[in-house]
């Protein structure tokens, strides 16, 4: 009852008055992007979402594109500008993704939308991560988000599927707040990122 109708309803209705409340530094901070990104202040990324159906991720973009002589993109901690440094360390990055949430592609919580190119890797048991909406945060975000292996990520996240509940998606909530006001877990690396999934990790 509460995953099929409860949860969406509550995602849409906190979603659309999330984008309000949040709209007066949703404009500033796009505006700032804007200017530091060549007129690119969002990222925008194909994503698997509720039974691998793909969607484009919206986020704040936090790296630029510079590139070497070669033409190849500067490493992740070198194109990331101050700002972006800020964004991403109290996670006003994930802000747009209350879009994603509106339009219906994603949940407050669910396991986090990762790449494509990693749904032929996964096991029976990891896919079953896409058995629920992807979420903004998730049970393994409260829980080492990029600090952790991807193994034990994919555990959480499917722990989160067979144990999805009113109170658990509000418990988690309530911790990533605490989390947003001291962050941790934010990079694994000085890439910014967490290392991609090769199946085995």
């Amino acid at each position: 009852m509460y995953l099929k109708y409860v949860k969406s309803f509550f995602d849409f209705i906190t979603a659309f008055i999330g984008l309000i409340i949040v709209s007066p530094l949703f404009i500033v901070i796009t505006m700032l992007l804007f200017i530091l990104n060549s007129g690119k202040p969002f990222y925008f990324q194909n994503r698997p979402g509720y039974r691998e159906k793909i969607f484009k991720i919206i986020k704040f973009k936090t790296m630029n594109d510079k590139r070497n002589k070669a033409g190849e993109l500067l490493p992740d901690f070198e194109r990331t500008t101050s700002v972006g440094k800020f964004i991403r360390k109290t996670s006003i990055d994930e802000i747009p993704q209350l879009i994603n949430v509106f339009l219906g592609d994603m949940s407050l919580v669910g396991p986090r939308p990762l790449l494509p190119e990693y749904l032929s890797l996964y096991n029976d048991n990891q896919k079953r991560r896409h058995h629920v909406k992807p979420g903004i945060t998730g049970w393994a975000q409260i829980n080492g988000r990029n600090s952790i292996l991807w193994t034990k990520k994919f555990e959480h996240d499917v722990w989160y599927v067979d144990n999805v509940t009113m109170l658990l998606d509000l418990k988690i909530l309530v911790v990533t707040i605490k989390k947003v006001l001291i962050p941790q877990g934010i990079n694994a690396t000085e890439k910014y990122t967490m290392e991609e999934f090769n199946g085995k990790n």
